[in-house]
């Protein structure tokens, strides 16, 4: 069985299995095992078993016969011309893992550090990294106990990999720093001791190999990868639902102009908003309960006249074809990064030999995070543009000025009730921090450690930007989702068995807002709808 994690029969829930090889783990399984912290099994593959044991093998037989060792028979860094005899290795271990403890700010979020320690697990499990079996074994027990580590976000350059975030996970391992378990913030040892395990004695190169590493960077990029894919879908909903709420002109997703520029994400983003536009007209959408005027546009019958729409309509999938087209690489980039043996040295146990490198430079993380983020950040801005066009009574073709229901809309009660003035602002905030957020943090490289590391690759840094630009883009997504599905209504139009679907679903979670009411519980469950893969699977229901 390979690392791809499964769904098992279990007593009393699903369980995600995980076998972890070093070889074919997925962004989806990451994922997967991240967001489900009491249900998960992992372990080794009897193939990372004995290519771990022939790597430990290797390393002892090397430092053995004398040769030279980095970080197992030698200090750290600059401090690598100083031999460490056989009574110190241990000692060495346990001393990099505490003085590297030097992480600050806010402790990273549950999801981020299962993953991190899933993708550490498999990148040791691989078998070149000189690592027993013992502590990745506590490793993938303290991930199936939900025992989290603490670890403070900030303090990585990105290269020596994520020393300082790794330390505090690897600290754990040996009885020290500190944990979360079942809420409560606590020593890891009197964790570990209340669920009977044992911290693990590391020998040599062993606290090396667990921190490293690049795979606190690649759970922030995992995610953050993940995420944007359901943000994709969202963004050609939103443009479907657009389309629809403003009578606007379908025919400019049609193939022909798009196969003329035919870069892959760009057709694929057309399709798709012609795809969920198909049969519209069949399917009526009834109006809120106390509203019960349809608002129709003047101009409906005389399309003739508009015979463009605004760039944020128009070029939806241009933009979105690029957020598609990025991914497809990043994806890629990210797979091989969470399959590979990243740390330093590296022992070749058919050679017998020891190799120095630098793979725990995260350079592939840090660009594709930069260029991620940048892409991300473009689609929110689309999104807030395209939102514009709906709360503005000058360009939303007859819809009530910010989607105010019918009865507050006229009268002695106009200008009480104020719809979704308030969501319109507070989608160009989100939008305007994404933005800000998109300056490419490894162009910010800085020689450090007495100028041994002195080219690093910042890719922690990007990779945390780019999971706050995704969490925010998704935050707009889901305004512009639930305003949209309001504009349907008001205009009582009637939509695609896809777009229906869609509407539905969101019903079953946010009403139609009547009169003014605070909406911020509103954007929390949609957001966690789209990045839940809900919308999706309502699409998929409807066509089966």
């Amino acid at each position: 069985m390979s690392s791809r994690s499964e769904r098992i029969d279990d007593s009393t829930a699903d369980v995600i299995a995980a076998n972890l090889d070093g070889h074919s783990l997925t962004l989806r399984d990451v994922a997967d095992v991240a967001r489900t912290p009491h249900a998960v099994r992992v372990a080794l593959s009897a193939r990372a078993e004995a290519a771990m044991a022939r790597s430990v093998a290797t390393r002892n037989h090397l430092i053995e016969s004398g040769t030279p060792v980095y970080g197992a028979t030698t200090g750290f860094g600059d401090s690598s011309n100083r031999r460490i005899g056989s009574p110190s290795m241990a000692e060495l271990q346990r001393n990099m893992m505490r003085f590297m403890q030097v992480g600050t700010g806010a402790p990273a979020p549950g999801e981020v550090v299962r993953a991190t320690m899933l993708i550490r697990a498999n990148c040791l499990a691989r078998g070149c990294s000189g690592i027993r079996p013992e502590p990745v074994r506590l490793l993938m027990k303290l991930i199936e106990l939900n025992i989290l580590p603490v670890i403070p976000e900030r303090g990585s350059v990105g290269a020596s990999g994520d020393l300082a975030p790794l330390a505090h996970l690897g600290a754990v391992l040996a009885g020290e720093g500190e944990v979360v378990h079942q809420g409560v913030r606590q020593p890891a040892a009197e964790a570990l001791k209340a669920c009977g395990l044992r911290p693990v004695e590391l020998e040599a190169k062993e606290g090396l190999a667990l921190i490293n590493g690049t795979s606190f960077m690649a759970a922030f990029a995992v995610l953050a990868a993940v995420d944007s894919r359901r943000l994709v879908f969202a963004v050609e909903l939103c443009t479907a639902l657009l389309v629809r709420a403003r009578h606007g002109r379908p025919e400019e997703f049609s193939a022909f102009p798009h196969d003329q520029k035919p870069h892959p994400g760009q057709m694929t983003s057309a399709t798709a908003v012609r795809t969920l536009l198909q049969g519209d007209g069949q399917h009526p959408v009834p109006c809120g309960a106390a509203s019960e005027a349809r608002f129709d546009d003047p101009g409906f019958e005389d399309l003739e006249r508009r015979l463009q729409e605004p760039y944020s309509v128009r070029c939806a999938p241009h933009v979105n074809g690029v957020l598609r087209d990025t991914l497809s690489w990043v994806e890629q980039w990210l797979t091989v990064e969470i399959n590979s043996a990243n740390d330093n040295p590296l022992f070749d146990a058919t050679t017998q030999s020891v190799h120095n490198s630098g793979n725990f430079y995260g350079g592939h993380v840090a660009q594709a995070m930069d260029s991620l983020k940048i892409a991300v950040a473009s689609t929110a801005d689309l999104l807030d543009r395209q939102l514009q066009l709906i709360v503005d009574e000058k360009y939303n073709r007859g819809l009530p000025a910010n989607l105010v229901a019918h009865q507050h809309f006229s009268g002695d009660r106009a200008g009480l009730h104020h719809g979704f003035k308030g969501m319109q602002i507070a989608a160009s905030a989100l939008t305007a921090e994404a933005l800000h957020l998109t300056t490419p943090a490894s162009a910010f490289s800085r020689s450090t450690e007495a100028h041994n590391q002195d080219k690093v690759s910042m890719g922690t840094i990007a990779a945390r930007h780019a999971r706050r630009v995704v969490d925010l883009a998704l935050n707009t997504a889901a305004i512009h989702v639930i305003a949209l599905c309001q504009a349907v209504e008001l205009r009582g139009e009637a939509l695609s068995p896809t777009l229906r679907a869609v509407h539905e679903l969101v019903r079953r979670h946010v009403p139609f807002a009547e009169a003014d009411r605070p909406l911020h519980g509103d954007i929390a469950s949609v957001t966690e709808i789209i990045r839940g893969g809900l919308l999706e699977q309502a699409v998929q229901t409807d066509s089966a």
